[in-house]
């Protein structure tokens, strides 16, 4: 008889400026899946999204991930398109702040992963810090 093949999780984010919000998503992913993968994007594809650069370059913001021991590992995260990055590394499940539920973005992002069979799965958005905040309260200073 074989064991069920272990669930793997997919965390994409930023992760800059790293604060209390970033590892309250990673802690309660890592609470549903086997093997906790995090996708670390890229400076431009942000730059994309957000039209800023992030603070932290992209190979610290990656370092930061990976010493964490709730994190199997990590990879680079070129594009908000997250099939791009499933058909690289494979996942089951992509975990999600619930801000970006119900929105265009996460209505579209259902939709994809759900044509592949991968699961979305949201969290408390942690509302009173983000990395937009803290850059706001630096600029003040």
């Amino acid at each position: 008889m074989s064991a069920a093949a272990p669930v793997v999780g997919y965390v994409p984010g930023a992760w800059d400026m790293f604060h209390v919000g970033h590892l309250n998503i990673l802690l309660r992913a890592r609470e549903h899946c086997d093997r906790l993968l995090v996708g670390v994007v890229t400076d431009e594809a942000l730059y994309a999204a957000k039209s800023k650069y992030p603070v932290v370059p992209l190979e610290e913001r990656m370092e930061v991930v990976a010493a964490l021991d709730i994190v199997d590992e990590v990879t680079t995260d070129f594009s908000s398109n997250k099939l791009e990055v499933w058909q690289r590394v494979g996942f089951d499940i992509l975990f999600k702040g619930d801000d970006w539920r119900g929105t265009a973005k996460g209505d579209k992002l259902e939709a994809d992963m759900g044509s592949v069979g991968v699961q979305v799965h949201y969290f408390p958005y942690t509302a009173h810090t983000s990395s937009t905040l803290l850059r706001s309260l630096l600029a003040e200073r």
